[in-house]
């Protein structure tokens, strides 16, 4: 009996492993149709690939790591860092586009 529990436990485990990766298959297909996308702004094709990078994070993060199960700490610390990263992209598209403004003579 111990044996089906296990066997059928690892079946599990494996096709989540299995959706998690063909996910992430999905997301590269999508990433390189997004790069093929005719967007003017840079600001607006650097928020697709990132949005699409994070979703693909989160998901190796997550079960590859075995983040999910863990304590609210982790998904604190892991919140926090996202902040400060989208804070700091913010700031770099904030800048870029500050600086075009300005005209030096």
């Amino acid at each position: 009996m111990s044996d089906q529990h296990d066997t059928a436990d690892f079946q599990k485990h494996v096709k989540k492993y299995l959706f998690v990766f063909y996910a992430l298959i999905a997301g590269t297909v999508l990433t390189v149709a997004a790069s093929y996308l005719p967007i003017e702004s840079v600001a607006l094709t650097v928020a697709i690939a990132l949005f699409i990078a994070c979703i693909k994070g989160f998901l190796v993060a997550g079960w590859f790591m075995h983040l999910i199960s863990e304590r609210k700490m982790i998904y604190g610390i892991l919140l926090a860092t996202g902040f400060f990263v989208a804070g700091l992209m913010f700031l770099t598209v904030w800048s870029m586009n500050h600086n075009s403004m300005i005209h030096i003579k």
